[in-house]
């Protein structure tokens, strides 16, 4: 693997893939963040972020088949891989943790 360090917008693109389960390709996870997140995403961020991830073996992806709405070419899916599910649940241990960790009187 070559690496697992995850910054936040990774973070977000592998939940998004998470959500979509069997359904994540470019313009569907840009869609889930942009809903879930009230906040405008690049499609080519994403697609970079899509790349990277897969080069972490945290995702795999496979070409969908041929639709004719999109002229003919193929959707490339993504799926978290069992590293990914590893890392993203270290990383929601992690931040529970750290939640859990503030004192009532930081709040005050």
């Amino acid at each position: 693997m070559k690496g697992t360090y995850l910054g936040e917008f990774e973070e977000v693109v592998l939940l998004s893939v998470a959500i979509r389960s069997g359904d994540a390709y470019g313009a569907a996870v840009t869609t889930e963040i942009e809903q879930q997140m009230g906040r405008s995403v690049n499609l080519g961020a994403v697609h970079s972020a899509l790349h990277r991830l897969e080069e972490k073996s945290l995702l795999t992806s496979r070409l969908g088949g041929v639709t004719q709405e999109r002229g003919g070419r193929r959707k490339r899916l993504y799926t978290v891989t069992v590293a990914g599910r590893r890392a993203l649940e270290e990383i929601r241990q992690l931040r529970n943790q750290m939640w859990d960790a503030i004192p009532t009187t930081a709040w005050t």
